[in-house]
């Protein structure tokens, strides 16, 4: 079942949110959870709304969104966090970021993506899982691990800059529990130790050929908790409906955290999937329908 809502991934980082050239000070996103928030609660009171997940985790980004009232319009903010890979602090700091977080927010934090890539080595994923859950069991109030397979590598991943990334790019690409080629990676052995308080944030792609698949290796890590996402862009594809429906068919055992973002083109100041919409009412249409549907 639905347990929650998230508005957006990641709205600080411009991978996510096209922000300099067009949203500067995060004015137009404040106004889209609001108008959002609004739009999911007048359709199920009581449904837990997320701020969408910040990475960097930066708690003046957090402040900006209380002091233009956002906060008031969710019930829990979260964070999203790869020192082994892309942050700039030690995987040692996890404690110490959610209190920054917490210094300027009374809501309760989420970690909702929490990963190591197996990159360099699987050994190096075996010890971040370990490692990551005893650090934050018990200071964050969900935890979910990125992810359950790794990304494909005929398919992009979600970023502008691609190649010009480095190794950084590429890093994408490994931070599955599980190979492309469907066998698991040892960090797999050991996760089920750590659920069902740990769970697992997997984006499933429109139409994606691992949905049954991500369902069986979910039961048999024994996750409860299961973050995803339904794309407002996707929603504009022929027969989305269609594969709206069976995706949350197929997660419905779990306690599923759903993010709605990525802006339709047509949609958008600038045509891209990262940018603000032309009308914040529109996306909150989208997200009323969609709670309509599955909650």
């Amino acid at each position: 079942m639905v347990e929650a809502v998230k508005l957006w991934n990641e709205p600080n980082n411009k991978s996510h949110w096209n922000f300099d050239e067009i949203d500067s000070d995060w004015s137009i996103y404040a106004d889209l959870v609001k108008t959002a928030s609004r739009a999911i609660a007048a359709e199920r009171p009581g449904l837990t709304r997320v701020l969408g997940g910040i990475s960097p985790i930066d708690p003046a980004f957090i402040r900006n969104m209380a002091e233009k009232g956002v906060l008031d319009h969710v019930d829990a903010v979260a964070v999203h966090g790869f020192p082994l890979d892309w942050n700039h602090w030690q995987l040692s700091d996890w404690p110490s970021k959610l209190d920054e977080i917490r210094a300027v927010t009374d809501k309760p934090v989420w970690a909702t993506e929490v990963g190591v890539s197996s990159f360099g080595a699987e050994e190096v994923q075996q010890f971040g899982l370990k490692r990551s859950a005893e650090l934050l069991s018990g200071r964050a109030e969900r935890i979910h691990w990125y992810s359950l397979f790794d990304l494909p590598r005929a398919w992009p991943a979600t970023t502008r800059h691609r190649e010009a990334e480095g190794s950084s790019y590429y890093r994408h690409f490994y931070m599955g529990l599980i190979r492309e080629d469907g066998t698991p990676k040892l960090a797999f052995h050991e996760f089920s130790q750590f659920a069902p308080e740990l769970g697992i944030c997997q984006w499933f792609h429109f139409d994606d050929h691992r949905l049954d698949d991500g369902v069986r290796w979910l039961r048999k890590l024994g996750v409860k908790k299961l973050r995803t996402g339904l794309s407002w862009a996707d929603s504009y594809r022929p027969n989305a409906d269609a594969w709206f429906d069976r995706q949350m068919s197929a997660l419905d055992e779990f306690d599923v955290t759903v993010t709605f973002c990525f802006t339709p083109e047509s949609h958008g100041i600038a045509p891209h999937h990262t940018s603000p919409p032309k009308s914040v009412d529109d996306f909150a249409e989208f997200c009323a329908r969609m709670v309509r549907r599955y909650c």
